[in-house]
């Protein structure tokens, strides 16, 4: 399977946290978990379709489709060849680009033509007539580039989110409210009109994405991680982990080539 990683041009680094491709021949049905990476998603079919299971139910996808803050893991399957392009948008980006409030969104991967309109379904046909990799991420650039920006007032949900991720997800919110001219309520309800989720659930899912780059990047004991992630203890660690992904951090491959790790691990393959 093929996974490959698009940095952004620069006018758009504001609202694109990059784009990305998956592409695989084989047809054998695989199931694969998707878990929590903070990012919501337009994603883009181009070969066959996908199967999602994310409230109990299989359901086959559409081509063209808007992914919101997902609080927990889901599962995906093929249903034969795969060929997806998809571009990862900043937490806020869904709003300012399309005027859609963020928690209409939480938890939920929607056909994208009835979520922004059938400029998708052009866009989508777009990319279908490019063959190449950079050809298809240009057309969507250059789709996001034209639209029209929303009035936005969000500045301080994009501070907060900067702050957390400078700290990997471990300060409090009272820790966060300090660094900001912004009392506790109104940045709740900014967070659930740009982000989807609240300001705590936000930064817990930037802490559990750091330790995919503490064992990406170093060697260490369980409770080495837990601590150096800023747990408590490593029961702590092991009941955050679990919640999110559905599995023991001791069971989970964090090496295997899958969708989770690609997103997580934030590199080309």
């Amino acid at each position: 399977m093929l996974y490959k990683r698009f940095e952004p041009n620069t006018p758009l680094r504001p609202f694109v946290e990059c784009c990305w491709v998956i592409e695989n021949n084989d047809r054998t049905v695989v199931q694969q978990k998707i878990v929590p990476d903070g990012f919501p998603e337009l994603i883009f079919h181009y070969a066959e379709p996908y199967r999602i299971n994310i409230n109990g139910v299989w359901e086959t996808q559409s081509p063209c489709l808007l992914a919101g803050q997902i609080r927990n893991h889901f599962f995906l399957e093929n249903t034969g060849t795969s060929g997806m392009i998809g571009v990862k948008l900043k937490p806020t980006a869904v709003t300012r680009l399309f005027g859609i409030q963020m928690d209409q969104l939480t938890d939920k991967v929607l056909d994208a033509e009835e979520a922004i309109g059938d400029c998708i379904t052009r866009l989508g046909k777009s990319i279908l007539g490019n063959k190449n990799h950079e050809q298809k991420v240009a057309v969507i650039e250059t789709f996001l580039s034209s639209i029209e920006k929303n009035e936005y007032m969000g500045d301080v949900v994009d501070e907060a989110i900067n702050i957390m991720v400078e700290h990997n997800g471990m300060l409090t919110i009272s820790d966060v409210l300090q660094k900001l001219d912004v009392g506790e309520r109104k940045l709740e309800r900014l967070f659930q009109k740009y982000v989807g989720i609240s300001p705590k659930f936000y930064s817990r899912i930037i802490r559990f994405n750091y330790i995919f780059s503490i064992v990406q990047e170093q060697s260490m004991s369980w409770s080495e991680l837990a601590l150096n992630a800023g747990f408590y203890d490593q029961s702590h660690f092991i009941k955050n982990f679990q919640e999110f992904t559905g599995e023991d951090p001791t069971e989970y491959f964090f090496e295997d080539e899958n969708m989770a790790n690609f997103f997580l691990h934030k590199k080309n393959k």
